[in-house]
């Protein structure tokens, strides 16, 4: 095992497969919705079309923007698709990390080679950290490759914010399923804890934006608190994404704590 960073680097090894798989999810995603662009926005039938769907499915699903370049791509891919496979590779990896260990019976063998807990849930955690910020970096690359020939007209800095914003969302909910898992012992509550994260956010934010009179929803909602200012249109709400890693960075350490001070069993 290396000596800098053992679980760290491990970790990652151990991990290659699924990032490469995420990778490839998200990689599909994009090049299967963004090049449609040109032929289905900016046009008359389409905000026809929009006009046409209620008024309440277009505010759950953010398809009031997609008649532009910018607000296509929010909708469709930060919002919808790119948040459900992100939401969906953090939490795995989250859960896995030190809830899944300790039911398979891995995590006392890991703790018998000289490691500390909070060693173990702060070094996996920067492994959770790393595959997020690749997953991330990719969708930027992506999505800037294609801004052109898909005709988007997004700012170049608006997209980095929305990327950063995107990656902090979805760290929140694999932090969450670390921080339970490290809490509980047991993969499946932690599973639970980060999918609430991601799935209560996005479903406060669809009700929130239905009415004035439930609008106070929207701030309970990370979702909401990542993408209500439409950072691929407008630009990043810095302090959202500030905020968003903060709380990130707690539920790590609570995490790194509780292990600390509990039996480890099987």
């Amino acid at each position: 095992m290396p000596r800098f960073l053992p679980l760290f680097t491990k970790a990652l090894t151990d991990s290659w497969r699924s990032t490469l798989a995420w990778a490839l999810g998200l990689t599909g995603a994009i090049m299967l919705y963004l090049p449609l662009y040109p032929s289905i926005g900016g046009s008359a039938q389409m905000q026809q079309m929009i006009d046409a769907l209620p008024q309440e499915m277009t505010k759950a699903l953010n398809y009031d923007q997609i008649a532009t370049g910018p607000g296509y791509t929010q909708a469709t891919m930060f919002g919808l698709i790119g948040f459900l496979l992100m939401s969906m590779a953090s939490v795995g990896w989250g859960a896995a990390a030190v809830g899944g260990d300790e039911e398979s019976g891995l995590l006392e063998l890991t703790l018998a080679h000289s490691v500390t807990r909070i060693q173990v849930v702060l070094e996996r955690a920067l492994a959770l950290v790393v595959r997020v910020g690749i997953l991330s970096a990719l969708v930027f690359l992506l999505v800037l490759v294609l801004n052109r020939p898909s005709k988007l007209d997004i700012d170049v800095g608006h997209l980095f914010g929305a990327v950063v914003l995107f990656a902090a969302l979805a760290l929140l909910s694999g932090t969450a399923a670390l921080c339970v898992g490290a809490l509980t012992g047991r993969k499946v509550y932690a599973i639970a804890a980060g999918a609430a994260v991601a799935v209560l956010g996005y479903v406060f934010n669809a009700v929130g934006r239905q009415s004035p009179d439930v609008d106070w929803l929207l701030n309970l909602s990370p979702y909401h608190w990542a993408y209500g200012n439409s950072p691929v249109t407008n630009g990043a709400d810095w302090g959202a994404a500030a905020g968003l890693l903060g709380i990130s960075a707690a539920l790590i350490a609570l995490g790194a704590v509780a292990l600390q001070r509990r039996d480890v069993g099987v």
